[in-house]
């Protein structure tokens, strides 16, 4: 895209960093420009090791795109929430509810907060590969520019990220790559979101949560960071830490699917998002997102041929011969998403409910 002239877009004006003093994670930073050496990926290797086990997030750092260009996403990011019409966004809005598929529009109020009051963000969904679906008219001009940020994403990022877990794992570099095809079939999509301010009543019906807290349901997720300050991670000791922004840096977690094939090593942290600091709340939160998730061919069963898995033990979240592929979990995750019956699990404050035999948590 570089020295061609890019398609006006106008600006999207985000709140000014917080001057709030919050109790912040210490999270690690990865500065991804090092994996281009042996020595570099050895000791990144290392890092991500002990990032993943001590917070299961940490930051990744200059990953090839400038502050402009970034910029630049976080203004396209907006237009299908500010540039698009009601009506429109009905046309494209996504079939998660029937057939587990993210692609388009997920509406405002759509999932259920706490049995008493549905949520205020609003998102719109797009596989790696932009053809696979059509899109609204004011974003037509936009795609060639969200086609090479997703394929950023995927080759200049996550491959490296899934080339350095598989060596913190002592398996073959490309193990996991070989497991997130660029042109397989699956549902690694960009994804765009925007949570609106809520009203005081409202925020006390829901105590101040905007989304509960859960792991997330594929193998990496890459979060561009941006200032509004509302994702909270919870620690290994059960206390909620806040994500501090950091300029043009990803913030990058683990999910579910990681957690399945590396046999309860790597963990999906919880995490959730709440009102923003008391200096940010009469801001929206623009969220831009790189959901990765295997081939949808993949069965769910660890890694038993890491030789780091063998020594530590494999903890299985159910039987390898029940466990589901790619696409049976990301379907039943997506179809459950606000629509199940949660029942009370345990501890306190945490809601339950079972998928393909695996049970899955919300954190209030």
């Amino acid at each position: 895209m570089h020295g061609i002239t890019l398609p006006y877009v106008p600006h999207y004006v985000a709140a000014p960093p917080t001057k709030e003093n919050l109790e912040y994670a210490d999270l690690a930073i990865i500065d991804i420009s090092k994996a281009s050496s042996e020595e570099g990926c050895a000791s990144l290797a290392i890092e991500l090791r002990e990032a993943l086990l001590n917070f299961g997030f940490f930051y990744v750092v200059n990953h090839g795109y400038s502050q402009t260009q970034t910029a630049r996403i976080f203004d396209i990011a907006d237009v299908p929430f500010s540039a698009v019409t009601d009506s429109e966004k009905q046309i494209y809005a996504s079939t998660r509810k029937q057939d587990g598929m993210l692609q388009g529009y997920t509406s405002v109020q759509y999932a259920d907060n706490d049995g008493r009051m549905r949520d205020q963000l609003e998102q719109y969904c797009i596989n790696r590969d932009v053809t696979k679906r059509r899109h609204p008219e004011a974003l037509l001009p936009l795609l060639p520019e969200i086609q090479e940020f997703s394929t950023h994403n995927y080759f200049n990022v996550l491959y490296p990220i899934l080339r350095l877990i598989a060596r913190s794992l002592e398996l073959p570099e490309d193990t996991l790559v070989n497991k997130h095809g660029f042109d397989a079939v699956g549902e690694t999509a960009v994804r765009f979101i925007k949570y609106y301010p809520r009203t005081e009543e409202e925020e006390a019906k829901t105590k101040n949560v905007w989304l509960k807290g859960h792991t997330d349901f594929g193998s990496v997720t890459i979060l561009w960071s941006q200032p509004v300050a509302a994702l909270q991670i919870q620690t290994r000791e059960g206390e909620w830490r806040w994500i501090r922004h950091m300029e043009n840096a990803l913030v990058v977690n683990v999910g579910d699917a990681m957690d399945f094939l590396t046999g309860g090593y790597y963990k999906g942290t919880i995490h959730r998002v709440v009102q923003p600091a008391v200096d940010q709340r009469d801001y929206t939160r623009l969220g831009v997102f790189y959901f990765a998730i295997p081939n949808d061919d993949i069965k769910l069963v660890p890694m038993v041929e890491s030789p780091v898995l063998q020594r530590v033990g494999i903890q299985r979240r159910c039987e390898d011969s029940e466990a589901p592929i790619m696409e049976q979990w990301r379907k039943a995750r997506t179809m459950a998403y606000g629509l199940s019956e949660l029942k009370s699990g345990k501890e306190q404050g945490v809601e339950e409910e079972i998928i393909h035999g695996v049970t899955i948590k919300h954190y209030n």
